[in-house]
């Protein structure tokens, strides 16, 4: 099966000098950019109406009309009636309240039972967009607000807003450690260099900005607020647990001991036994990507976490 996918685009002014080809890659994240060279080289796209090659010098502002015939990506993974806890939902888009366990997309390991394929039986034309509208990520056993495309404008909106770093987004995180007070983490990262399933901070690694500012301290851990200016996968467990503050429950970045000294034993075994990283996305700002209003979506914080933060109260407050 395939479908004509036609967009229009227009290429921003920063841009200018970019070859044509990397130009669309930073544009269309979703392809490769091989995928896109060859889209290039069949003369699928035109430049203000005139075929040019991939090694093309754009100046910023060329309306791009791509004419590819995609291939349907999605049809090899099946619609799955998967409950959907959906938060808003118009013509162009759907913001969801994404619960822990929930993976995102199909990948190794995981081939049913994600959000993609709940969204699949959802809405049956979600097959016609690239990764069945999905334009960003939550890990797993990260709780919280996501927005997912239902039309190919707002694929390619929502896609460019990200990349401009126009969606704001904040989580609630609680941590390992006593912080004093809030600050910003702005430190690359790139693929580990041992571990090819983990991320760490890294000097050839793509840069990654996270802000912060503490809600409430307790002896031994802290209640955070995180905003993020950048969305590199892992990024704020990567951060956190390079600063010696990792998140409670993250068994990737973090020892899987949780244990600590001087506090209850109660409070010891409820820290040993929380069952993922402690990481919600309660909140997502942006602005429509059709009829540019503003919205705001919030996600009510886990009871899971809501039990941690009042074990922590009671046993280990200052």
């Amino acid at each position: 099966m395939s479908e004509q996918i036609k967009q229009t685009i227009i290429i921003p002014t920063d841009h200018a000098g970019l070859r044509l080809d990397r130009s669309l890659a930073m544009l269309l994240p979703e392809y490769s950019r091989s995928k896109i060279q060859s889209w290039i080289t069949q003369e699928l796209v035109t430049v203000d109406g005139e075929f040019q090659a991939g090694r093309y010098s754009v100046a910023g502002g060329e309306e791009i009309i791509l004419n590819p015939v995609e291939e349907d990506q999605n049809i090899q993974h099946g619609a799955e009636d998967i409950p959907i806890d959906i938060v808003f939902e118009d013509e162009h888009l759907m913001v969801v309240n994404k619960p822990v366990g929930l993976v995102v997309h199909p990948g190794a390991g995981n081939h049913t039972g994600t959000l993609m394929n709940a969204l699949l039986y959802y809405n049956e034309q979600q097959s016609l967009l690239p990764r069945a509208g999905i334009v960003h990520r939550l890990d797993k056993d990260t709780s919280g607000i996501m927005v997912v495309a239902k039309s190919l404008v707002a694929h390619t909106a929502l896609t460019n807003m990200l990349q401009a770093r126009l969606v704001e987004r904040r989580y609630h995180a609680i941590v390992r450690g006593h912080m004093i007070s809030g600050g910003t983490i702005d430190e690359p990262i790139g693929r580990h260099p041992n571990d090819r399933t983990k991320m760490a901070i890294s000097e050839k690694g793509k840069p990654a900005c996270t802000h912060y500012k503490v809600v409430e301290k307790f002896k031994r851990h802290t209640w955070v607020e995180v905003k993020l200016e950048t969305g590199r996968t892992h990024q704020i467990r990567v951060h956190f647990s390079a600063k010696k503050y990792p998140l409670i429950g993250d068994t990737v970045y973090a020892p899987r001991i949780q244990r600590v000294a001087n506090v209850s034993q109660e409070l010891n075994e409820c820290l040993c036994s929380f069952p993922r990283q402690a990481l919600h996305a309660y909140e997502l700002s942006f602005e429509h990507p059709v009829t540019g209003e503003a919205l705001n979506f919030t996600s009510d914080m886990p009871e899971d976490m809501n039990s941690l933060l009042t074990t922590l109260r009671e046993h280990s407050s200052l």
